[in-house]
């Protein structure tokens, strides 16, 4: 695993994660995807990308926001470890790293959503220390 890299990706490279980002979002079309991707890389988004040498074996996404709750947050959004990668550690790995960032640059805290029907997430994000706080509603128009 020597050959892991957590790094973020270059706005101009941000479509790479349009593989990775279907696992989560196989309802949505590649042009709709491929359309919200780069109006959400001109926002308070960054993502960071999980690389095997030069292969993209992982991503999240990162919202960097103010809560009135929570104080100045970043957001981990559509955190996906390619399945022939999983169960090696890269999870806490890039939470690490996401961590770390965070604590480095005076952010309050880190919030995340997950959906529902994937336990596995909450188990994860569990262990990771953290706590469920509310629900998570849409309304889609």
């Amino acid at each position: 695993m020597n050959t892991i890299k957590i790094k973020f990706i270059a706005k101009n490279d941000i479509l790479i994660i349009l593989p990775l980002l279907k696992i989560l979002n196989d309802f949505t079309s590649d042009e709709v995807l491929k359309e919200r991707i780069l109006k959400m890389s001109n926002q308070h988004y960054k993502c960071l990308g999980v690389f095997d040498n030069k292969k993209l074996i992982g991503i999240a996404g990162l919202w960097f926001l103010t809560r009135h709750y929570a104080g100045n947050v970043i957001e981990p959004d559509h955190v996906i470890i390619d399945e022939s990668y999983r169960n090696l550690g890269l999870g806490k790995k890039l939470f690490d790293f996401i961590h770390h960032y965070a604590q480095n640059n005076n952010y309050d805290a880190i919030e995340l959503n997950t959906y529902v029907e994937n336990i596995k997430s909450h188990n994860f994000y569990e262990r990771m220390n953290y706590k469920k706080l509310g629900f998570h509603f849409v309304k889609k128009f």
